[in-house]
């Protein structure tokens, strides 16, 4: 898929700006999974584990869950569905799996059909997480708030998904861009205690 005019495509992430106080979103960071310049674009908040255990709620997956084995808090819409995300070798498309139109960066990080027998990819995951809820901007809607100086927009890597400590993954993302960025990592959680 082509970058769209705006730098937004599938595949990159938005790292929340320290002005982004909104509490769905402070210092989050969200996987693009769809974007459509006319419909919208669709994302993953990828660093909100919640308390709640994968076997409580999708006891067939569980086993496949990449720790921490949690579901994820993937954003503020549509909290009682749940999506999975999961990273496979090789080039085939299994059933039940589709891939991010997102390029290299993401490369063979695809959704889950969450309905299908985990039998069908078991053999071939090597990474899942799952998630309730997603983010959601509609069209133009996103475009604005990184014009705004809400968001950072940079590059994923697969390994971002499923991060082993997401709650440092909001810093990590940052001090690999190098340069302003970087320094951005180490804005403390709240600068009027520094």
């Amino acid at each position: 898929m082509e970058p769209m005019e705006d730098g937004i495509r599938v595949g990159h992430l938005l790292v929340a700006t320290p002005q982004l106080e909104d509490p769905n979103f402070r210092r989050s960071v969200v996987l693009l999974v769809e974007h459509d310049g006319d419909g919208g674009t669709l994302g993953v908040v990828l660093n909100r584990p919640t308390e709640v255990p994968v076997d409580r709620v999708l006891p067939p997956w569980s086993d496949f869950v990449t720790g921490p084995a949690v579901v994820f808090q993937g954003g503020p819409v549509g909290l009682e569905n749940a999506l999975a995300l999961a990273r496979l070798p090789g080039e085939e498309e299994p059933l039940g799996w589709r891939a991010l139109d997102g390029g290299a960066e993401v490369a063979r990080v695809g959704l889950v059909d969450l309905e299908a027998p985990p039998d069908l990819l078991a053999a071939e995951l090597l990474q899942l997480r799952v998630f309730a809820g997603y983010a959601g901007w509609s069209a133009g809607q996103l475009h604005a708030e990184v014009e705004d100086g809400s968001w950072y927009l940079v590059p994923a890597e697969a390994g971002d998904v499923f991060a082993a400590d997401p709650d440092r993954l909001w810093q990590e993302v940052l001090r690999r861009q190098g340069g302003d960025l970087a320094f951005v990592s180490t804005f403390p959680e709240d600068p009027t205690l520094n």
